[in-house]
């Protein structure tokens, strides 16, 4: 009920002693939260942010100024096939840095040898930090770049965590191995897998959880039919039609996005396949293009927009704790969540007669 009462009061300006009261913590542990002090405990710390962000908090830009907090620039780099990702991770960067008072500066880089030349455009600007996104975020040569350039750098979905920079991510194999295990329980054995982009961690880590579900149910990696994807549409269209052309045919596919499982739906649709009645097929990262084609997918929530409202934080913070010389940069784990859909039925009954 106060949670409630503190909402309505949103309307007319929740004050900071409303976010102490509500996480359970004096105004002046908010205050350190807010301004970025490295003395907060991190589970502290996520519950004053989450708190926050229930009552619509934000700080008066005068206050901001009476700490001595000047508003933050922060450049974004990203080089993504994805439409649907690319939005929801620009939509949670845009909302949180909003909230904070922060600048957000969004500049694509075609590759990780374009790298220093955004990064120079970038730091022309005056940025104070910088979020990586994959498969950025993951090159070596973009890395050395950051590294070189001196500038404070966070990474959104790497595929592991990082002793240099600050990350916020999801556990990909897991993911994968949960998803597999579904299509496993639903009495899938022929599987087709449509594999991500070469050139992101992450895409490996699916394809090790893909592949380590069905060990474990005793299916040989050389029974599965693989075909590369760039996770784009076009490319789930091409692999999937590979994996369509010939008997005998997977019953579930597998593909490392929802752009290529979404595609694969059209391809089978095309070509006379039933979806789900004749063949499941299943996602990743649960963006937008999930919900929206026919059958809706199955696929795993990876909570992209969260992810880039932590990652503005962890700059915010990032920039403060190298300020202070203190402590080490911070490795977020989000989790991920099984979302099941119409996509994905059980096995057909007699699948070598179609």
């Amino acid at each position: 009920m106060a949670i409630e009462r503190q909402r309505r009061r949103s309307n007319q300006g929740v004050t900071i002693r409303d976010v102490a009261a509500h996480v359970g913590v004096s105004p002046m542990t908010v205050s350190r939260v807010i301004n970025r002090e490295s003395n907060v405990k991190p589970e502290t710390r996520e519950l004053v942010h989450a708190a926050i962000r229930t009552l619509n908090y934000a700080p008066s830009p005068a206050a901001r100024s009476l700490a001595g907090s000047l508003p933050c620039r922060i450049g974004l780099l990203y080089d993504n096939p994805s439409t649907g990702y690319l939005s929801e991770l620009l939509l949670g960067a845009l909302d949180e840095s909003s909230r904070t008072g922060a600048q957000v500066l969004v500049e694509r880089c075609g590759g990780s040898e374009m790298a220093a030349a955004a990064l120079g455009k970038l730091l022309k600007t005056g940025i104070d930090g910088l979020i990586l996104t994959p498969p950025l975020c993951d090159s070596e040569r973009v890395l050395a770049e950051v590294q070189q350039a001196g500038v404070v750098a966070v990474a959104v979905a790497p595929g592991h965590a990082s002793e240099r920079i600050a990350t916020v991510r999801i556990d990909n194999e897991a993911a994968a191995r949960d998803l597999t295990e579904y299509l496993l329980s639903l009495g899938h054995r022929r599987f087709g897998c449509i594999k991500g982009h070469p050139n992101h961690t992450g895409s490996q880590l699916r394809l090790q959880g893909f592949l380590a579900a069905l060990a474990a149910a005793g299916i040989a990696a050389d029974s599965v039919r693989l075909e590369q994807g760039y996770f784009t549409y076009r490319s789930g269209l091409e692999a999937a039609e590979r994996l369509l052309s010939d008997e005998p045919y997977p019953t579930a596919i597998f593909a490392a996005n929802d752009d290529m499982a979404a595609a694969a739906v059209s391809l089978a649709h095309r070509i006379g396949f039933e979806v789900p009645e004749d063949l499941s097929i299943a996602g990743f990262d649960d963006t937008p293009i999930a919900a929206s084609v026919w059958p809706a997918l199955t696929t795993i929530h990876q909570p992209v927009a969260a992810m880039a409202r932590a990652a503005v934080d962890l700059v915010l913070e990032e920039v403060h704790r190298q300020r202070d010389g203190t402590g080490a940069p911070r490795q977020l784990l989000h989790p991920h969540t099984l979302i099941v859909r119409e996509s994905t039925a059980a096995a057909p009954p007699a699948a070598d007669e179609r």
